[in-house]
């Protein structure tokens, strides 16, 4: 059952771990990770923003990371995906990365055209 307490050894010991450390550990793990995205957002360390990987920022590549890995781990969680079989799991999980990174994909070739049309093309810049 999903509810139920996961049964972990430790040291030999059978030990149960209770649904409040769970949320600890939720918290602890989410927290850090967005302590992460914000100390990147408030320096923007040189070497972030100054190397480019597949027409974008380095910098925006590790926040669109560190915020598909903090939405599977809610998922994962919250959604009691752990507790389900392997193959639903990856239905579940892997379908919206792929739409997410293919988004991206598709944002930046069709972002980077219309920049050079106005750029290097007849078309004025009117806004």
């Amino acid at each position: 059952m999903a509810h139920e307490h996961k049964l972990e050894i430790f040291r030999g010991l059978w030990k149960f771990k209770s649904n409040t450390q769970k949320i600890w550990g939720v918290l602890a793990f989410l927290t850090l990770v967005t302590a992460v995205e914000v100390v990147l957002g408030i320096f923007k360390p040189e070497f972030l923003t100054g190397t480019y990987v597949l027409g974008m920022k380095l910098l925006n590549w590790i926040f669109i990371i560190l915020t598909l890995v903090k939405a599977y781990y809610i998922s994962w969680d919250f959604m009691h995906l752990r507790d389900e079989k392997s193959a639903l799991r990856r239905a579940i999980v892997w379908t919206p990365v792929f739409l997410v990174l293919y988004l991206a994909f598709i944002l930046l070739v069709e972002g980077n055209y219309v920049f050079d049309v106005y750029k290097d093309g007849f078309v004025k810049w009117n806004f």
